[in-house]
């Protein structure tokens, strides 16, 4: 049993504004407009926005033989007259339903289409036929005198409020479309809230689920990363970076950059970083696995414009040397007890993806000895500003800050948050690029 929605109460003409007066609308354009009325405020409409230039306008659809519906004169905040129009049936009204009406009153005894002037299995037909014709508007339902319960119904439709016929008055509906106009504004604002924080809570699974999650079981090397997007309210960025131990006990890790920052980026790098897992896997290392990479960043790339620079170091099963390769990316960072920090050989890297066609990348040997941290970095890291000055953070910079935070013992997770968050207040606040740190670490 439908609950009644309570009618509005009488509004005091001192509260309204609201003449007496009624007016039937009519004429041969289906248009009118009333006099002395109550105060209606300049809501945002459905469709046009209202302001002090603005004329409120009502599109009434009724078809009342008699001529008994009567609507009162009525004016807006600014003093300015209602429009009416009348419209006799769905097919005028379509007519007149241009993008300037804000508010409908529709009596529900109005016939469906196609239908005679009786009750059917459904006798909300009509209303449902004008929700689904003016989607953006306010609609008013006008029923018989008692008949709450009809009109209740209709609100569950989608009508923002319900009048009955016998007790239209100025005050009353004066009063009404200000509500269902308000009403409409404040449905479309929360609808729009709710989908737009869908969308974000969607994007935020699908971004943490496209972050990598490192294979090393077996390894006795220790992860750990630090991942930090350039674009506001984002999670994944244009930086990418993964680590997977193969059953040979070679651990291969990679870290890359996909020039730019927008989603296209982001879903160019996890492309790369999905190619680059699955070739590792299927036995590629070195020159063979880059070319086959800037093979499927032509391939998927928008323009010829778009690059990505790429470093993959390959650790041997007893953890004492590596296979480093660069595709015009920095040099990783390498710390050994009783020696400072220091960058990896970098004198014969390769381009980055996707500028060279036929381009090679040679792989270096390099040792890492018994104990050593081994840090992988996007250009986020380095290219950060230093004070409000031009001068930038660099590679020396950033060597100089990881070699203080090791000497102050830090190591991990510890060693990336401090470094990263350092590499910010340089900069004077949030860093502009994405930035992407990996941490290798072999212990006896």
């Amino acid at each position: 049993m439908p609950v009644p929605i309570p009618r509005q109460r009488a509004i005091p003409a001192a509260e309204s504004g609201q003449a007496q007066g009624a007016f039937s609308p009519g004429g041969p354009s289906g248009e009118a407009t009333g006099g002395p009325a109550g105060a209606v405020p300049a809501p945002h409409a459905a469709t046009t926005p209202v302001d002090s230039t603005t004329n409120l306008t009502l599109l009434v659809i009724e078809d009342d033989p008699a001529g008994s519906l009567s609507v009162p004169e009525m004016l807006d905040a600014a003093g300015k007259p209602i429009r009416i129009r009348t419209a006799r049936n769905l097919t005028e009204a379509e007519r007149l339903l241009t993008d300037d009406v804000h508010c409908i009153l529709l009596d529900l005894a109005l016939p469906a289409p196609g239908r005679a002037a009786t009750v059917s299995d459904d006798e909300l037909t009509t209303l449902k036929h004008v929700l689904r014709l003016a989607p953006r508007h306010a609609v008013l339902a006008l029923t018989a005198s008692g008949d709450a319960e009809r009109g209740a119904e209709a609100v569950r439709v989608g009508a923002q409020d319900y009048l009955f016929r016998d007790e239209l008055d100025g005050r009353l509906l004066s009063r009404a479309i200000r509500y269902a106009v308000e009403r409409k504004r404040s449905d479309k604002a929360e609808r729009r809230l709710t989908e737009s924080r869908l969308r974000a809570q969607e994007n935020a699974r699908l971004e943490r689920g496209l972050l990598p999650t490192p294979l090393l079981e077996g390894s006795s090397l220790r992860f750990a990363a630090r991942y930090r997007p350039g674009r506001s309210r984002a999670l994944l960025g244009g930086d990418f970076y993964d680590t997977v131990r193969t059953p040979d006990g070679t651990v291969h890790a990679m870290i890359g950059d996909v020039c730019g920052h927008g989603p296209d980026e982001a879903a160019l790098g996890v492309e790369l970083r999905i190619a680059w897992r699955a070739l590792t896997f299927a036995g590629l290392c070195g020159d063979e696995l880059l070319s086959t990479l800037q093979q499927v960043l032509e391939h998927e790339r928008e323009n010829d414009e778009i690059f990505a620079t790429l470093c993959t170091v390959d650790i041997a099963p007893d953890g004492r040397r590596a296979g480093l390769c660069l595709a015009g990316h920095p040099s990783p960072l390498v710390s050994r007890p009783g020696r400072p920090a220091e960058l990896l050989p970098y004198e014969n890297g390769g381009p980055a993806l996707g500028l060279l066609p036929g381009a090679r990348w040679p792989r270096q040997q390099v040792e890492l000895g018994g104990e050593w941290s081994l840090m992988l970095y996007t250009d986020g890291l380095i290219e950060g500003h230093i004070g409000e000055g031009k001068e930038r953070l660099g590679q020396d910079g950033m060597v100089d800050l990881v070699r203080r935070r090791l000497a102050e013992g830090l190591a991990g997770e510890e060693l990336l948050r401090a470094t990263v968050n350092e590499v910010r207040d340089l900069n004077g606040g949030e860093l502009t690029d994405d930035v992407a740190v990996l941490l290798l670490d072999r212990t006896p």
